[in-house]
């Protein structure tokens, strides 16, 4: 068989053949990671108003409450709490990123397997499984359509996590080979989401859509409804509609050898991850320096092109928009020394010294400047020039997150939901989430205490 000519086949073969031992120790351990990431971000997440819009104008639809979001106290079908999971994970745009292709492939799957734990027993060891092939799944279908199809202008963590989502509940499901293909392909046919969304509500409805339909697209397929047998690499499918150019071998090289949770990478801010690089100079020069906003003549930034493509939003008045404002990001870490949740609010945006500094600040794409990189100098009024270059910046690969700073991010966030004492319980269930009998038992530890579990 051309592995070429069947992508979708031979994806779908090896998801339903895998193994849980199959998964190196570290593979495993990334995924723990991955999960105490995105369940911070989630709980994080869940009181912002992007979450109450929703739901407010949602639930009455909803069908029979047999679901319920991450710390939420409303009970939901499955389909809205995956929604609303995708929602509170992704709004504050702290969660996961794979550099390689620019996705936030924890959301979908994640969302989508909590809603079913939620309402369905899994073991621990099955949930943790189906998250790492939905990851790996999500991520390489993202690597075969990248930088085309985010070039054309499509949010990636929208479109390809719709088939992560599919395939982490086609596996608890128990789909076959064959059901898996349609699974793979109903997925296809709703992939979605625009960058054009980016500094909105919107772009958080993208990981929580892809939830919600990659749910329903298992559940189609396991009852016999038929999608097409090459939705991936059909002369219609999804890559050839969605992308100018694309390699499809990257779906399916090295399946079981390598693995995408390896390069995986966790936000120190949460904004655009093309921004962490100038954000972490700011941050440089404003501890060794702490200059004055009033000090300040102008800010000089150079950074790769595709900052500029992202993150060059001016003229802003809202903290979402922030996030995709390289100004802002100079601004808040040369003004406040950091660059956390509070600086990427309304209020943060508003602020008067902000707002100066930001409005000083320009930018220059440099194609010798790699995403990883930055370079900041701070003109101050009596003539002097800070500078600051940085060469890996914080959260790469290279300066990755340690487990005990994704534990204090974790708690940064759950206490803006719940009380301190259930949030530290929740972080140690994380950890030891492959251990437990029923991941329900996770889900109910992060109800709200003022609401019956």
């Amino acid at each position: 068989m051309n592995a070429e000519s069947y992508v979708t086949r031979v994806l779908a073969e090896w998801l339903v053949s895998q193994r849980l031992e199959d998964i190196p120790s570290d593979v495993h351990h990334e995924a723990l990671r991955s999960l105490v990431n995105i369940v911070g971000c989630a709980i994080g997440g869940s009181t912002q108003p992007a979450v109450d819009i929703a739901l407010r104008a949602l639930s009455p639809f909803s069908g029979p409450p047999t679901a319920q979001p991450l710390a939420r106290g409303e009970r939901l079908d499955p389909f809205l709490a995956s929604l609303v999971n995708g929602i509170s994970s992704h709004v504050h745009d702290y969660d996961d990123t794979t550099p390689g292709n620019y996705s936030h492939p924890s959301s979908p799957v994640a969302s989508a397997l909590f809603a079913y734990a939620s309402a369905n027993p899994v073991s621990g060891r099955d949930f943790v499984h189906a998250f790492v092939l939905g990851f790996e799944a999500e991520s390489r279908i993202g690597n075969a359509v990248y930088p085309a199809h985010y070039d054309a202008g499509w949010h990636i963590t929208g479109t390809a996590g719709v088939f992560g989502a599919a395939v982490s509940i086609g596996r608890l499901l128990g789909l076959s080979t064959q059901q898996m293909i349609w699974a793979i392909g109903l997925a296809a046919t709703q992939a979605a989401g625009l960058r054009e969304m980016f500094g909105s509500m919107g772009k958080a409805f993208h990981p929580g859509r892809s939830a919600q339909n990659g749910y329903a697209a298992a559940l189609l397929a396991r009852e016999g409804f038929t999608a097409g047998e090459r939705s991936l690499e059909g002369p219609r499918g999804f890559s050839a509609v969605t992308a100018a150019q694309y390699d499809l071998s990257k779906i399916t090289r090295g399946l079981g050898e390598t693995w995408d949770l390896r390069v995986n990478t966790y936000k120190p801010f949460p904004c655009g991850i093309v921004n962490h690089p100038t954000i972490d100079a700011a941050i440089q020069i404003h501890d060794e320096y702490n200059p004055a906003p009033e000090q300040i003549a102008a800010v000089r930034l150079r950074v790769a092109p595709l900052v500029l493509d992202l993150c060059n939003q001016q003229n802003i008045t809202k903290g979402l928009q922030g996030k995709f404002s390289v100004y802002h990001g100079a601004a808040v870490g040369l003004v406040r020394g950091k660059a956390g949740l509070q600086e990427y609010s309304d209020e943060a945006v508003n602020d008067p010294a902000v707002k100066r500094v930001r409005e000083h600040a320009t930018a220059v794409g440099d194609s010798s400047i790699t995403e990883d990189q930055a370079r900041v100098e701070v003109e101050l009024t009596d003539g002097r020039v800070l500078t600051r270059f940085i060469e890996e910046s914080i959260g790469n690969l290279k300066r990755p997150l340690t487990d005990a700073q994704l534990n204090a991010k974790f708690r940064d966030q759950g206490v803006l939901a719940l009380p301190s004492g259930q949030v530290d319980r929740l972080v140690d269930l994380c950890w030891r989430i492959d251990s437990l009998a029923d991941v329900g038992e996770l889900v109910r530890a992060a109800v709200p205490v003022s609401v019956p579990a």
